[in-house]
């Protein structure tokens, strides 16, 4: 009954993802997660297609941002990043509903796992891993043009600069001034500290970043208000 219920599953999700697999139990692994069957499980889990998966997306990517412009190196850097890191991969993974499909321990399982971050991000990876084993180059460029490009339009339609320079420039230009940074919080051991800034524009608000250096929780802390700017 219960190998039933998890066919019946991989299959539901295949019929979401828009691929079948010709080897199904490249899907039972890439769904896998390590926690399954708590620790004494001597079965493959997802780590190694979750490593391969990471580089395969990485590949698909920076292809697509290469065709899409001419902009400068930095730029589509920046632009990779945001879509290929977990919390994208954990959204595609969402929307697809990964997560009803994953094999977990029962105390992960209670513990929220198919609705981590970090859990589903990694099964994500794997499965483009596993679909990329299964069917070729042709099957995950299929998947990842329908299931990827909409959030690359998304990324690629905002603005390239920099969060502080764009801050500042339609702050100014909406008659409010320059913005304000503030250290907030600083934790963390010296080798490792984290830094938490505040940004404000006048008669506009606030917003929060975090980083692994001022700089980067001062450009969070800049995207963030940019993206709550009122309309």
């Amino acid at each position: 009954m219960l190998e039933e219920q998890r066919y019946n599953r991989v299959k539901a999700l295949e019929e979401r993802m828009g691929y079948r697999f010709d080897d199904r139990a490249l899907a039972m692994r890439a769904l896998t997660h390590s926690s399954y069957g708590d620790g004494n499980r001597e079965g493959p889990n997802n780590e190694r297609l979750e490593f391969l998966g990471d580089r395969v997306l990485g590949l698909l990517t920076a292809h697509a941002l290469y065709d899409y412009s001419k902009e400068a190196e930095g730029t589509l850097a920046r632009r990779l990043n945001a879509l290929v890191r977990k919390e994208m991969c954990a959204k595609i993974a969402r929307k697809l509903g990964m997560g009803d499909a994953l094999l977990l321990s029962p105390s992960e399982d209670r513990q929220g796992g198919r609705e981590k971050t970090s859990i589903l991000g990694d099964v994500c990876e794997a499965m483009i891993a596993a679909i990329y084993i299964d069917g070729g180059m042709d099957a995950i460029q299929t998947f990842y043009d329908t299931h990827w490009m909409p959030e690359f339009e998304a990324v690629v339609s905002k603005s390239a600069k920099d969060p502080k320079t764009h801050l500042q420039e339609i702050a100014m230009a909406a008659g409010h001034g320059l913005p304000r940074y503030e250290v907030v919080e600083r934790s963390g051991p010296d080798h490792r500290p984290l830094f938490v800034v505040s940004v404000t524009v006048e008669s506009v608000g606030e917003a929060k970043g975090t980083g692994k250096s001022k700089r980067d929780a001062e450009r969070f802390a800049a995207r963030h208000l940019i993206e709550a700017w009122p309309t």
